[in-house]
Order: structure tokens, then C-alpha cells, then sequence
């Protein structure tokens, strides 16, 4: 399971976390039983040989990983506002600055599933390599394109190569009205406005998350839904990653929907109910089979 895009350090107010879409859903993936990898790059510098290191710690493959000479590391500063985090994401780094390479083609050959989502294409170099990457791909690799619309770093040309480039869109409820109106439905009918984006952009699945709601799927003429869990929020920072690798773990095993949707929504949790992105899972309890 491949996390491509940004890698960075989230500085938040009781110190730095690892971080990055990419980098928290590798580290689930491979918390849950799987192989968890990376795609990404970081500056020449102790920040990003820190990052390094604390990938191999925590068991994501980082071989990968590409280092920048002269661009530095990645960084967001993280503040909560009645809870809910909010980015200030500092830009020309690193990760903006992906490069397509052999290695990284022999990968996406060779991928179960690869996630990619809308930060790491905010850069023309990066976006270009996400392209290149998705593009070489495998018949039977998974894409799943997990939106995360921050700032001004995303368009209605990107979303909508994105998704035609997907299998699998995966999409909270404060983005998915705005992907909605974007293309010209009504994202009051949330299983209508989904079924329209999987004609329209040959879906297999979407999945949109709720919050403490919980989760929604609908793939076909099929809908699962999810209730939330009750839990004691650490911060949820990486809740929604982890929920992809939830959502991804189940989708590769065959599951049917509502274990899928269940599995991820537990994960999901479980990570909100703890602090940082890569918590420890010795707790999270039985993996079912």
C-alpha cells in the first residue's frame, strides 16, 4: 500500500509530529498487517534525515525517499480552533519538487493500492510525477485519490484529472459539497451527487466521511453506512488517513461493504482518539481476516 506526496513535520502547539497524508496512511497501512511505503521527498538537511529515521523506526519503508540538494524539508504549523486543526503550510519544499524515477515507475507497476490526494500537486513538478506515477500503475492497482482541499492548492483541473485517474474517491463532508458544485450537482443528495461523479468520472467507489457521524459508501447500487464511534478525542489529526487505510485494507481483501466500511470507520477513530498521526497500535485490538 503506497502513500505518495507530501512528507513533512506538523509543528503543533506541544511540539513537532511526523506528518503528511501520505506518510500517515503508509504507517497505518503497515500497522494493519500490510506493507506500508512511501513516495516523497525531503530537504538535504536534519529535518528531513530526522523524518528518515522515524519512518524506519516506526516500520514504513522509506528506501524510497527522495532528498532534495537545495530544497528544504516540509513544514505545517498546526493550531486548533474549537478543536478542529487548522494549516499554515509553508510552500517551495522539499515535496513540491517530486521526481519521476525508475524506481518510483517499478513501484506503481508493481502497487496493491496507491493513495494520492490534492496537496502534492499544487507544484507543476510534483503534479506532473503524480501523473506519471498514477499513470503507470499496474491493471490490477487500486487508486484512490483522497481529496484534501487546503488553501488555494487545488483546482477544477486537477480534481477532475484526479478523478478520472481513480478507482476508489474518498472525500470528508465539508469537501465534498464544494466537489459537488464544481461539477454541477447537487451535493444535498449525497448518494445521487455520488453516483453522478462515479458515472461521470468512472468510479468504482466513493467514500465520504462524516465526522462523528461516521462513514458513507456507495459503490453501484450498493450504499453502506457507518455510525460513529464514541471515543475520547486525543486530537484527529491523521483520523481521515487512517480511515483510507482502513478503507484500502478492506477493499484489497475482498471484504463487502459494510465490513469495510466499519473496519475503517474503527480505524478512523481509534487514531482520533489518540494524539499525533502515527500513534501506537498496540491497543487497537483484532485485525479480522
Amino acid at each position: 500500500m503506497v502513500g505518495v506526496g507530501e512528507i513533512l513535520w506538523d509543528i503543533m502547539p506541544d511540539g513537532k509530529k511526523l506528518g503528511g497524508a501520505p506518510a500517515n496512511f503508509a504507517y497505518v497501512a503497515g500497522q494493519l498487517g500490510n506493507r506500508g511505503l512511501v513516495l516523497s521527498r525531503v530537504g538535504n538537511d536534519p529535518e528531513g534525515a530526522e523524518i528518515i529515521g522515524q519512518l524506519n523506526d516506526k516500520g514504513v519503508v522509506s528506501d524510497l525517499i527522495q532528498i532534495d540538494p537545495e530544497h528544504p524539508t516540509g513544514r505545517v504549523r498546526v493550531e486548533f480552533v474549537e478543536g478542529q486543526p487548522h494549516y499554515e503550510i509553508v510552500e517551495d519544499v522539499a515535496w513540491d519538487h517530486l521526481d519521476f524515477s525508475e524506481p518510483w515507475k517499478m513501484v506503481a507497476r508493481s502497487a496493491d493500492a496507491i493513495c494520492f490526494g490534492t496537496l502534492a500537486q499544487r507544484s507543476g513538478k510534483s503534479r506532473e510525477t503524480v501523473g506519471k506515477l498514477i499513470g503507470s500503475a499496474g491493471e490490477k492497482t487500486r487508486v484512490i485519490f483522497d481529496v484534501n482541499l487546503r488553501r488555494d492548492f487545488f483546482s477544477p483541473e486537477i480534481l477532475d484529472r484526479s478523478m478520472r485517474a481513480a478507482d476508489v474517491l474518498k472525500v470528508n463532508h465539508e469537501e465534498f459539497p464544494k466537489i459537488g458544485l464544481m461539477f454541477g450537482f447537487d451535493p444535498e443528495d449525497r448518494v445521487g451527487c455520488a453516483r453522478n461523479l462515479m458515472e461521470k468520472f468512472k468510479l468504482r467507489l466513493v467514500c465520504i466521511t462524516c465526522g462523528n457521524e461516521g462513514g458513507l459508501l456507495i459503490s453501484g447500487r450498493r450504499i453502506s453506512r457507518s455510525a460513529g464511534r464514541p471515543i475520547r478525542v486525543g486530537d484527529p489529526v491523521g483520523a481521515g488517513d487512517a480511515f483510507t487505510a482502513g478503507l484500502v485494507h478492506g477493499i484489497l481483501r475482498g471484504w463487502d461493504l459494510q465490513k469495510t466500511n466499519d473496519f475503517a470507520n474503527r480505524t478512523g477513530a481509534f487514531l482520533a482518539s489518540k494524539k499525533g498521526a502515527m500513534p501506537d497500535f498496540s491497543d487497537f485490538g483484532e485485525i479480522p481476516g
